[in-house]
């Protein structure tokens, strides 16, 4: 089922990019609020997310450094990793309707894509 959007093809959104790793304490110098165009066209069993929550955790510090670690190290000039809650805003995926909270990984932004 494709969802038409009361907005055109493309929005802009809000994210913030992890620009240079700390050395000692973080400031907001270590990251960019940017803003990106966003295609509101989804593909079978996508979903388009605004996000309401963004976590900030602990675990983060250790990703924004280079040493081995479970988990992989954040990649610099990319969306801050993390977990996020948000509404569902439009759906092609048949197990998420429209107005649907759900979680997931779509970083430090403001709306993001997900395939569900």
């Amino acid at each position: 089922m494709t969802i038409i959007l009361p907005f055109s093809p493309m929005i802009t959104t809000k994210q913030w990019i992890y620009r240079r790793q700390p050395v000692g304490q973080i400031t907001a110098e270590h990251y960019e609020l940017v803003e990106q165009q966003l295609s509101t066209t989804l593909g079978d069993g996508e979903v388009l997310i605004r996000n309401h929550y963004l976590s900030l955790d602990p675990y983060m510090r250790g990703r924004m450094s280079k040493a081995a670690s479970y988990a992989a190290s954040q990649a610099l000039d990319d969306t801050m990793i993390g977990g996020t809650v948000g509404q569902v805003v439009a759906s092609r995926n048949a197990f998420f309707a429209v107005g649907d909270y759900v979680n997931g990984l779509l970083g430090w932004a403001e709306m993001g894509v997900s395939d569900g």
